[in-house]
């Protein structure tokens, strides 16, 4: 049997990217993703629902999306489903599905800091510093199977 594991999501970061670094360098940056959908039900009234997506990028591009995306910024992101399991401190069984981003294609225009145009008072940021490393549990799970300088971007 032929299986297959892709995704496309397009919609709007739910905050900014955290991008952190594991023991050996490689970048990781966690992305909050809201996808949103509409349809008319039967009594002909709009309805609207959104659904919620933790997305993680991998070495320069997760660099790439801490410098550029903010909070509100339209992306698509192209990847596959991985679903992490865990024990909770208490003993539970856990689990989470996300998305193991490919690539990540910016959507929108870029912001006026970017292109050196923009006043200072128009709410700018500058590009953000790195941010200190994952402690090694973290990495340790947070780390895609297989080596880290394998991935495709």
């Amino acid at each position: 049997m032929t299986t297959l594991n892709k995704v496309f999501l397009a919609g709007n970061l739910t905050r900014d990217p955290e991008v952190r670094y594991t023991p050996s360098g490689t970048a990781v940056a966690k992305l909050g993703l809201a996808v949103s959908d509409s349809y008319t039900n039967k009594a002909g009234e709009k309805v609207e629902s959104t659904c919620f997506v933790d997305v993680d990028v991998w070495a320069r591009q997760a660099e790439t999306c801490g410098e550029y995306l903010t909070k509100g910024s339209p992306v698509l992101v192209e990847g596959r489903l991985q679903l992490d399991q865990w024990e909770s401190k208490e003993g539970e069984k856990r689990s989470k599905l996300k998305v193991h981003a490919d690539r990540v294609q910016f959507l929108g225009r870029p912001r006026k800091a970017e292109m050196g145009d923009a006043p200072e008072d128009a709410g700018s940021r500058a590009p953000r510093e790195k941010a200190p490393a994952m402690d090694e549990e973290s990495a340790r799970s947070a780390e895609p199977s297989g080596n880290a300088d394998d991935l495709p971007f």
